[in-house]
């Protein structure tokens, strides 16, 4: 039966179209609503065997809901699936792997103080009754064997590297018997060489039989790896192209509806004096384990400075020192030359650091109260908003409106909870929000993480605004292509230290990747970072 469609579809699309054979997954007429949101609106999908296939759309489009849904933790309102012509109603993700459907989630879903083999074999209904650290070992041996993604199975999941988590989330999916891979931003937390190997690992699996739905808001992977790629729009299909029908201008032009003008105006003019100065910070992580190691810094007025890294090599740590959230074991931080160190939070406001924090929902922004609320967060006790100890109802709801409006957050009052609103309208709030105290540095970490392309380029357009007008950006994202388009300089850490610094202008990909992945170059040898430049 041919599968009804409700986007554009060229002439290659429909003579491919035709041949059913190849299919292992079909969605037609997908509904999904919920309170006051449609997610799916008919949408129609259709997934082959052996192929990898991109899903692309804005925040909200509806894309991790459709997968949300393939997967078994939605059911729809209305339409059906098939799995290899067979119609199936899944009610529980359990029943999609065991119907060959699996989905590997940006968040990881591993038991840190556990072994790779025991993560493997945890829930698993093939795991052997009389069980032994060597039987399992040696059975996740044969399936990192099997599948060609080897990780050492003894070792605990708090020692691997993100790229090696990320394969054991891989290997529990497969060693389950999914035929169709889910990868929701896979490539998020990795450093270009763990992408590229992960690409691999991708096209074998493809290769070998299976089906991979990619989810990722990066055009230029989109390009790099798939098959065929299906951009949504609110909730609908709007156009479903082979790769080699279109190219990344084609596909931004697709996902936002427009054609995409970057408006990137960088001022090019001499930094100002010195505002953030770090000098021999030494600082723990969560774990009581050293995150930072007699760093040196300088940041100085009108700069971005990029900081590129692996996850977990303390770069959100130093994000939450200099913002006061996290205590200082040894060293000084000054801003404008006054002493931090040691401070609060709320003494970090007064000395003019705004935070763009990783978790904009869970430490940036109170999900369970309205916008309003959150928009007077950092300045309720101001004397535009309060009367002594007494907020002033009227005036908060003035300032919250104001600050919406510069904004530009979509949202239809000021009352509606912040969990309601998409990500791209929490990070406006939340970025213009601390601009407005930002009046020295602003800690930027992640900021367009998980956003679209046109939600990244708004946010994007803001920082190099506030940049500008002389504000000074700490700039820490995992993504190095945001880390070069945004950055005046780039420095790289590893295991807690600055292991390079590069001019954006003469920064080298491979060289910053190679540093990343704790690699030495020349430009790591000879960096001084604390040494101002002329």
């Amino acid at each position: 039966m041919a599968l009804p469609s409700t986007g554009e579809m060229t002439g290659t699309e429909k003579s491919v179209s035709a041949e059913r054979d190849d299919l292992s997954v079909e969605m037609y007429g997908i509904w999904k609503r919920f309170p006051g949101v449609i997610a799916n609106q008919d949408v129609n999908l259709d997934l082959r065997v052996g192929e990898v296939h991109s899903l692309l759309g804005e925040n909200g489009a509806g894309k991790s809901t459709l997968m949300h849904i393939l997967s078994g933790i939605y059911r729809p309102d209305a339409g059906t699936i098939k799995i290899a012509g067979k119609t199936v109603d899944f009610r529980s993700p359990a029943q999609a792997i065991e119907a060959g459907i699996g989905m590997v989630h940006q968040h990881f879903k591993l038991v840190e103080t556990m072994t790779v083999a025991e993560n493997i074999h945890l829930g698993w209904n093939e795991t052997p009754r009389n069980i032994s650290g060597d039987i399992l070992a040696r059975r996740t041996e044969k399936l990192s064997q099997e599948f060609g993604l080897y990780v050492d199975p003894n070792t605990k999941i708090w020692q691997l590297s993100t790229g090696e988590q990320q394969r054991v989330e891989i290997l529990r999916v497969l060693a389950r018997g999914a035929k169709v891979l889910i990868l929701d931003e896979p490539t998020s937390v990795l450093t270009p060489a763990e992408a590229e190997e992960l690409f691999k690992g991708v096209r074998t699996l493809a290769a070998g039989g299976r089906t991979v739905v990619l989810i990722s808001h990066k055009l230029e992977e989109v390009m790099a790896v798939s098959d065929r790629i299906t951009v949504l729009r609110n909730g609908k299909v709007v156009a479903r192209r082979m790769k080699q029908e279109c190219d990344q201008n084609t596909l931004a032009t697709l996902l936002i509806g427009q054609e995409m003008v970057s408006r990137l105006q960088r001022n090019e003019r001499p930094f100002g004096k010195p505002v953030l100065e770090i000098s021999n910070l030494s600082a723990l992580n969560d774990r009581g384990l050293p995150a930072l190691l007699e760093l040196n810094m300088v940041l100085r007025e009108g700069e971005i400075l990029g900081i590129a890294g692996v996850s977990g090599n303390g770069q959100v740590e130093l994000g939450e020192v200099i913002t006061c959230l996290r205590p200082v074991q040894k060293g000084v931080i000054r801003i404008e030359g006054k002493d931090l160190t040691g401070k609060t939070p709320a003494h970090s406001v007064e000395a003019g650091v705004g935070h763009i924090p990783e978790d904009r929902v869970n430490v940036g922004l109170a999900a369970a109260l309205s916008v309003a609320d959150n928009a007077i967060l950092r300045e309720y006790k101001s004397k535009e908003i309060a009367r002594g100890i007494v907020i002033n109802s009227r005036e908060a709801f003035l300032f919250a409106k104001k600050l919406v409006e510069q904004a530009n957050v979509r949202v239809p009052n000021t009352r509606v909870l912040v969990r309601h609103l998409s990500g791209g309208n929490q990070q406006r709030l939340l970025a213009n929000r601390e601009i407005r105290i930002a009046t020295h540095v602003l800690i930027a970490v992640h900021p367009t993480q998980g956003l679209d392309i046109g939600a990244t380029e708004v946010l994007r357009n803001l920082l190099i605004k506030y940049r500008n007008e002389g504000g000074a950006v700490l700039l820490i994202s995992e993504d190095l292509d945001e880390i070069l388009v945004m950055s005046d300089r780039i420095a790289v850490m590893y295991n807690g230290r600055i292991t390079g610094e590069f001019n954006a202008d003469q920064a080298d990909r491979s060289q910053i990747g190679l540093l990343m992945g704790g690699g030495k170059t020349s430009a790591s040898l000879s960096a001084s970072f604390v040494k101002e430049q002329p």
